[in-house]
């Protein structure tokens, strides 16, 4: 019987604890640099996202030794099996379904076809490609596309978690955390661009904005009578209902993935892996507690605990990626360009169709594309009061986004050839 060896790291921090600190310190750098302290640093985080550093700053400590990425075990158990959950959980519970239904039918009709466009967007790019330049979509492409579609309809959490169930190459998932970075911040430069000139537009097209109006005021008066600072109770029940259902999807996931695995087709769609379904019950989890009384905690701030918890997964991922290696396929870049076009043109399409405002197409398209983190953003382009909605529809991408790209992958896994 072979023996497996593993080589000896040779990079300068091994110890685990250490690692955690350096990341944990890295993170906060980040984000403290990125409130801008300084006009430098302002006009510096204008143009690099923070999200984009929290990739490459791990992922530059491991390409000059500094850490290992891979031997450790901060990524797996603690990041991507306990904290990713976490994050789904507490990213999902705080869905409004019923205020969503009451911003009325052409929004949603509008965030739909967005979400169509990104899926009509990855087969169309996948099979152009595969026509054009073949090498482009080799080998196992699908699988970083799948994470990217999860990125596009939900946000980074669903990225992650579709990262996971495909077990996607660390390099091949930072080549395309650049292409989600680069479409995404073009689509967002010029959504903002057009939020300036959305009273023209709208005047043009002959859109009614009459029921953003009332929007506006009734957004604002939930604001005002349910935002609160955050106590200690609302800090450890948002732990203890994060770290809970961690628990009891692991609980489940493990017997469950068991069963499915004595078919044979089970393994076609990845339901005999216990991680798949730790996922999808986390989200399941999220979603229930949208209908409880448990929803109130997104008022105490469970999103942005979510949303750390997402941060830390980031960077856990980026240090196990080769920086030399990052940018050896930019045609990835045109899968992209291509994706991101298919999406735009079915999301007019669908609001001409309707006479929606350009206000519709801006958070429909952002509220897939860019989540709860860069929805809010554009909506409040629009009108500072609108940000809510922004992150409305970006919960919902947190709640389908992971089904969705699940599938996706699927398709392309087919179209592949594998």
């Amino acid at each position: 019987m072979a023996i497996e060896t593993v080589t000896p790291s040779t990079a300068l921090i091994t110890s685990d604890i250490v690692l955690f600190g350096l990341i944990a310190a890295t993170l906060g750098l980040i984000f403290w640099l990125a409130s801008g302290p300084t006009p430098f640093w302002k006009k510096f985080f204008a143009w690099v996202p923070a999200l984009l550093l929290c990739y490459f700053v791990p992922a530059f400590y491991n390409t000059v030794g500094l850490i290992d990425g891979e031997q450790n075990s901060l990524y797996n158990p603690i990041a991507s099996r306990v904290l990713l959950p976490a994050a789904l959980v507490l990213l999902t519970l705080s869905i409004d379904l019923k205020g969503i239904l009451r911003l009325g039918p052409k929004l949603l009709f509008v965030f739909v076809a967005g979400t169509v466009g990104i899926v009509l967007g990855a087969i169309v790019s996948f099979q152009i490609m595969e026509w054009v330049h073949p090498p482009a979509v080799a080998g196992d492409t699908w699988k970083g596309m799948a994470a990217l579609a999860g990125s596009w309809i939900g946000g980074g959490a669903n990225m992650v978690a579709m990262r996971e169930v495909y077990e996607v190459d660390a390099t091949l998932f930072g080549q395309f955390a650049v292409v989600d970075v680069a479409m995404a911040s073009l689509l967002m430069a010029t959504l903002l661009f057009l939020a300036n000139r959305s009273a023209q537009i709208d005047a043009r097209s002959g859109a009614d904005t009459a029921a953003i109006d009332e929007m506006k005021s009734r957004i604002a008066a939930h604001e005002a009578a349910n935002a609160r600072i955050p106590t200690l109770n609302d800090l450890m029940i948002i732990v203890a209902v994060a770290f809970g259902f961690v628990g009891l999807a692991h609980a489940i996931a493990n017997p469950l993935s068991a069963w499915f695995g004595r078919f044979e087709w089970a393994s076609r769609f990845s339901l005999d892996s216990s991680f798949v379904w730790v996922v999808l019950i986390s989200t399941l989890a999220g979603l229930v507690l949208s209908f409880t009384k448990a929803r109130r905690l997104e008022d105490a701030g469970a999103s942005r605990i979510g949303t750390v918890f997402l941060y830390f997964l980031i960077a856990c991922i980026g240090m196990q990626m080769d920086f030399m290696r990052l940018f050896d396929r930019l045609e990835l870049i045109a899968i992209g360009a291509i994706w991101m076009l298919v999406h735009v043109l079915v999301i007019w399409g669908a609001a001409r169709l309707v006479k929606a405002p350009m206000f519709y197409i801006g958070v429909g398209s952002m509220g897939n594309v860019g989540a709860a983190a860069s929805a809010p953003v554009v909506a409040a382009a629009f009108h500072p009061t609108l940000a809510p909605v922004g992150v409305l529809l970006g919960t919902v991408g947190y709640a389908t986004g992971t089904l969705i790209a699940y599938l996706v992958g699927q398709i392309l896994r087919v179209m592949a050839g594998q």
